[in-house]
């Protein structure tokens, strides 16, 4: 028995492997030390993001590096094995490695980062985690109107950024075109109606209007893209019930729903304070005139 475990010791592969496990521990420990002063130390979220990924990264390369350190003169007959095989297992990993592949688009292709809201898979949220096979996302909608939080974390496999179209909401524009439509009653006057909607527009979006032609210019520089118009316009159409004004505006991609009710709120208070010169118009039934009724009692 002793003479089993002196050749065991003596032998090269059993020294190669002490000398790994020591070697991948060393590298456990730092990593982990690492990682705990990027979370005490970086105040900013997606600074101490990056900085872990980054720590995990050189963490893989260091395991791979000891790995290939220590036994790279025993993987001959491994690197024929593999050659044999390596067919069969990229058929049936083949969607490991479209999602590696996706994974490395998204990084090296700049497709979204941390942050972005996106909708990927058919799944429209904010990014929260960009891993090696899925990405993590805090879904929006669903059940929930609006672009809200609906509660849900999803993983959608990096893949789908080569199968489906990939949409960004606050990439290198983070700014989204919306607008609302107001009806008003006929006989209003449109001129008070008209000052009325761009005073609140200019004090409710005025700054996402500034910010957004800023944007806009870098866009046109990098892109074929024209020179569009992004302060508020507002546009009116007759139709048989009434004056339709529709406002159309630039808003931070955040703030769509607040925006909106925002914007109504304020409308609403104005035109009650305007003293019937303006009034919402309605979907409402008119008579005017009733015809005689004649009533027979038995």
């Amino acid at each position: 028995m002793n003479e089993q475990i002196a050749s065991l010791a003596a032998h090269p592969i059993f020294a190669k492997t002490i000398y790994t496990v020591i070697g991948l521990l060393i590298i456990l420990i730092v990593a982990g030390i690492l990682r705990k002063v990027a979370v005490k130390s970086i105040e900013r979220t997606e600074t101490r993001y990056r900085t872990r990924k980054l720590i995990s990264l050189f963490t893989y390369i260091a395991f791979a590096l000891v790995l290939i350190g220590n036994f790279s003169s025993s993987l001959d007959g491994l690197f024929v094995a593999v050659g044999v095989v390596g067919a069969g297992v990229a058929f049936a990993l083949q969607e490991v490695i479209t999602s590696i592949a996706g994974w490395m688009a998204i990084e090296f292709g700049r497709f979204f980062k941390p942050g972005d809201r996106i909708q990927l898979g058919g799944i429209k949220g904010d990014v929260i985690d960009i891993g090696v096979l899925r990405t993590t996302l805090m879904e929006c909608g669903d059940w929930v109107n609006g672009d809200l939080y609906n509660g849900k974390i999803v993983r959608v496999a990096n893949g789908f950024v080569f199968r489906e179209p990939v949409y960004n909401y606050s990439g290198e524009f983070p700014f989204l075109w919306d607008e609302i439509t107001i009806p008003v009653k006929y006989g209003s006057n449109i001129n008070v109606a008209h000052d009325i909607f761009s005073t609140v527009l200019e004090e409710t979006v005025g700054d996402f209007s500034r910010y957004s032609e800023e944007a806009w210019a870098v866009l046109t520089k990098k892109y074929m893209i024209e020179n569009a118009n992004v302060a508020p316009m507002i546009s009116m159409e007759a139709n048989e019930n009434w004056l339709l004004f529709t406002l159309r505006y630039v808003v931070d991609y955040k703030k769509r729903r607040s925006t909106k009710n925002i914007l109504f709120t304020k409308i609403t208070e104005q035109i009650e304070a305007s003293d019937k010169k303006v009034q919402f118009g309605g979907a409402t039934l008119g008579l005017t005139e009733l015809p005689d009724v004649s009533v027979k009692l038995a």
